[in-house]
């Protein structure tokens, strides 16, 4: 991948970083962590301990709840945003159906963002609501 610069563009694709900044987005690109999985290999399971958000950068995960399928993420699309904030046990596994590559952003980090960036906080927190609210509204339809 490599760039700070290819970096920011990948971000500002990704929803939860929509509304941010180029500035902000600099800054987010300068603390994420490139991570690189096999295909096959769990890269989260459900009920263990979130360490934060993963975004896929190449390659496709299948995501499971109990043991079904529920979904299968591509480029762009990411997971474990609920762990940047609390850390909580994963509500879903996910396993790398091809090889993958993904940024990574561990809850520790996000929260020094958000203290020392409030304006990063502001615009991640309102897009997390927005999609707690899509959610549920979905689960109670």
């Amino acid at each position: 991948m490599g760039t700070t610069k290819d970096i920011v563009s990948r971000l500002a694709n990704v929803p939860l970083f929509s509304d941010c900044s180029q500035r902000d987005l600099s800054t987010i690109a300068r603390v994420v962590r490139e991570i690189p999985h096999a295909a096959g290999t769990i890269i989260a399971r459900e009920g263990e301990p979130g360490v934060g958000l993963f975004i896929l950068l190449d390659g496709t995960a299948e995501v499971s709840i109990g043991g079904r399928k529920k979904a299968t993420l591509g480029p762009g699309e990411f997971f474990g945003e609920i762990a940047l904030l609390d850390g909580g046990p994963r509500t879903a596994t996910v396993m790398a159906k091809t090889d993958v590559q993904l940024l990574g952003l561990t809850e520790w980090v996000f929260r020094g963002l958000m203290t020392e960036h409030p304006t990063i906080a502001l615009k991640t927190l309102q897009q997390m609501a927005g999609r707690l609210r899509v959610a549920t509204k979905a689960a109670t339809a």
